[in-house]
């Protein structure tokens, strides 16, 4: 399974973006995808995580500003920001569990800062 992230940059405090992950490969065994985010210095989080079935679950509080979401179809996963935060500055991978396997996307820096 390849993972292939995209939509990362630079945004003003209160702006917004939307990542996407297309899944490439085996994808028969994906069940779940979400997404992970870095910030420098600290350890890798759980943003978001989606299921095939669309049950979604969200870190913390993150779930009031960001949405994930899932087209089967495209075998895509999308991450929807909002009102973003320079606390949110970090790389966010995208991630796909499959059986027995987890799988890691590249990483799509995002930048918020005025």
């Amino acid at each position: 399974v390849q993972l292939q992230a995209s939509g990362g940059g630079l945004v003003e405090p209160g702006g917004s973006l939307r990542l996407s992950c297309a899944a490439r490969g085996s994808i028969g065994e994906i069940h779940t995808m979400g997404w992970y985010r870095q910030a420098p210095g600290k350890q890798r989080e759980l943003v978001a995580r989606i299921r095939n079935d669309g049950d979604r679950w969200y870190s913390g509080t993150m779930g009031r500003r960001f949405t994930i979401s899932r087209d089967n179809a495209q075998n895509t996963v999308f991450l929807q920001m909002n009102s973003l935060q320079p606390e949110d500055t970090a790389v966010y991978y995208c991630n796909a569990d499959g059986t027995g396997q987890a799988y890691w996307g590249q990483g799509a820096q995002v930048t918020v800062s005025s």
